[in-house]
């Protein structure tokens, strides 16, 4: 197992997701935390869907983000749904169609 930190709350576990950043202590990616964020959640509430988290994590997470851009940017393409594999009631839920 390799473990290597990257901030103060950010390391990598090469046992853990392949090595993608994630918080210490937990399996939960930096990819999940600024995913939340572009949706629109303010990271004040990211908190409140993850309890394990508190807030200096997810801004360190964001920090992490903003220095690493292409490298999450990828892992965040790597996890992408395609459109066409989307169950037709889950597209309509997430569109409010």
């Amino acid at each position: 197992m390799t473990t290597t930190a990257t901030s103060r709350y950010v390391t990598r576990n090469s046992e853990i997701l392949s090595g993608e950043p994630i918080i210490i202590g937990t399996r939960i990616s930096v990819r999940v935390i600024v995913g939340l964020w572009r949706l629109g959640t303010p990271p004040e509430e990211i908190p409140t869907q993850y309890p394990q988290l508190t807030l200096a994590q997810v801004f360190d997470a964001l920090s992490f983000y903003l220095d690493n851009q292409a490298e999450i940017n990828h892992y965040i393409e790597q996890n992408h749904i395609p459109d066409e594999l989307i169950h037709p009631a889950v597209r309509k839920a997430l569109t409010g169609e």
